[in-house]
């Protein structure tokens, strides 16, 4: 899978720093996805957060608690081995691993580990020196645009495209969580209007159902998503911008959902199952005899009256186009039939065989006799 088709129905499972600088927590969670990410049949990464804490941090706020985003990033240390484990388990769990690098020194760790596809955090998104970076390890890269200018995804495509880098955009809100008025969908349709070459996708932290927005995303043509996730264990809280397993089981049926609801892509026409032309077909108008019709008469509008129903065998409004010669008499008030007329249609058997095989089936003998007695 190359290009941008490595984006197409991704599914990214952002387990940031849920492991809580726990090894075999964040075992768990990969463990535990992975089998919602199998059991719905879906293409899914699952995503790690890089940094070179030594030099990320200054050392001068390394104590700091009153810092959250410091304090966090410290509690949450893992050795690089461990996410070197983490990384192997998620590849045995049948998922592709990811990574956000917040540091060129993490770019170098990913490219070291294989990790095959690199994301752009909304922050870094005009960082260049990390950009540039990220970059030269030339893989496929997602990028999100919470907060972003829009000469800042323009500059950022351009970048990418002079280097012929695969780079999807997600449409993001940098609100965690966010709320159903702050998520504004209409973006999908901006971010295809304005790249039509990039898969654009939806990163998402809504918190009150875990459909609605996937059914309208999908149908915008977003056709990348990512989700926070994470795991109840005892004396913790999941926060609410993160989803749970059978959150996240929900988020995919309502993907299934919502392509079977979407059908064939837009940039074609459809084409409808049999049923529904069988269903159609029974309400097209038959072309029947105003008067006698005889053989050798040429039909005019005069000579008939269009009604329901259309029967086997019988043209219909659909190919009346006067100027017909009847070769077979017609009786007032019957069916005109395909084999009864001089007609291009009656000429070719594949167009014949169609109109003896659609419309209002003729009465067995048995039914017609049923029928004249009631």
């Amino acid at each position: 899978m190359t290009g941008n088709d490595i984006f197409d129905e991704l599914f990214v499972l952002e387990l940031a720093n849920n492991h809580l600088g726990d090894l075999q927590r964040g075992l768990k969670i990969i463990n535990n996805f992975a089998q919602v990410v199998r059991f719905n049949n879906v293409r899914a990464a699952i995503k790690l957060q890089f940094r070179d804490v030594d030099t990320f941090i200054h050392q001068d706020f390394r104590h700091r608690d009153d810092i959250r985003y410091i304090k966090k990033t410290l509690e949450t240390r893992l050795r690089l081995e461990d996410y070197a484990k983490l990384v192997q388990a998620i590849r045995e769990a049948s998922c592709i691993p990811m990574a956000t690098p917040f540091d060129e020194s993490s770019v170098d760790f990913c490219c070291e580990l294989g990790i095959p596809i690199l994301k752009i955090a909304s922050s870094d998104c005009n960082d260049w020196v990390l950009i540039e970076k990220i970059a030269k390890a030339k893989k496929p890269a997602i990028v999100s645009t919470g907060g972003s200018s829009l000469k800042d995804i323009d500059d950022l495509v351009t970048f990418f495209d002079n280097r012929h880098i695969p780079l999807a955009i997600n449409h993001c809100v940098s609100l965690y969580p966010s709320e159903d008025s702050d998520i504004e969908l209409n973006q999908i349709d901006f971010l295809r209007s304005r790249y039509p070459s990039r898969i654009i996708g939806f990163s998402t932290h809504e918190y009150h159902d875990w459909t609605s927005s996937m059914l309208m995303a999908y149908a915008k043509g977003a056709r990348t998503f990512e989700r926070h996730i994470d795991i109840q264990t005892e004396g913790m809280t999941v926060s609410p911008y993160c989803s749970v397993p059978e959150q996240v089981d929900t988020w995919f049926k309502a993907f299934h959902r919502a392509k079977r609801m979407c059908g064939a892509p837009g940039t074609q026409k459809r084409l409808p199952p049999q049923k529904e032309i069988e269903y159609l077909d029974a309400l097209v108008r038959g072309v029947y005899a105003k008067r006698d019709l005889p053989v050798g008469h040429v039909l005019q509008d005069a000579d008939v009256y269009l009604a329901i129903p259309l029967q086997q065998g019988q043209i219909s409004c659909r190919e009346l186009m006067r100027g017909e010669v009847i070769r077979k008499t017609v009786s007032k008030d019957q069916p005109i039939m395909i084999d009864a007329i001089d007609s291009p249609y009656a000429n070719i058997p594949s167009l014949t065989e169609l109109i003896y095989h659609r419309g209002l089936a003729p009465k067995s003998a048995a039914q017609a006799a049923k029928a004249g007695g009631k």
